[in-house]
């Protein structure tokens, strides 16, 4: 019999309509339109065991704020481009709910040509240690002193490299 370890649940909402201004034409900022906004979340513990064994809103994500976070940044956003409000409500969700992944689906319909443009996305939430810059090395390892790391620096920049170094 297979191992159920790996199981990952998901929160999801589907066709949530938001009301916001979206476009680049001229028109289009002085109207709102209807967003059409589906997201798929892995809540922090991985799996909804824990609200489901409490039933308390607590111990789970809750998919009413989600909602509302969704709506406050579109309508607040006045985006000119769907992909720029799919990445804002992207990190916002992220970052406020403590999210490790998600997928959002950003519907535009656009009545005038019959069609519907649509952004889907997949993030993960970075962990501190993949935000943070490692310096870059050419030798691996502590054996090399540091008087022998730069004079091989030294030895491998030529003139065009003078004055340049790693900037963060």
């Amino acid at each position: 019999m297979a191992s159920l370890d790996a199981v990952t649940d998901t929160v999801s909402i589907r066709d949530l309509h938001v009301p916001a201004v979206i476009g680049v034409h001229d028109w289009e900022r002085e109207i709102e339109q209807t967003l059409i906004v589906s997201v798929d979340m892995v809540p922090e513990t991985a799996d909804v065991a824990r609200a489901a064994a409490s039933d308390d809103l607590a111990d789970a994500l809750d998919y009413s704020a989600v909602a509302e976070t969704i709506a406050a940044v579109l309508r607040e956003g006045k985006f000119r481009l769907i992909e720029t409000a799919a990445e804002r409500v992207a990190e916002r969700l992220l970052a406020d709910f403590r999210l490790p992944w998600l997928r959002l689906e950003l519907c535009k319909p656009i009545t005038s040509g019959g069609y519907t443009a649509i952004i889907t996305l997949e993030r993960a939430r970075q962990t501190p240690s993949a935000r943070t810059a490692t310096p870059c090395r050419r030798h691996s390892g502590n054996s090399t002193s540091a008087a022998e790391r730069s004079r091989n620096t030294a030895e491998n920049e030529g003139p065009e490299d003078e004055g340049a170094g790693v900037h963060g």
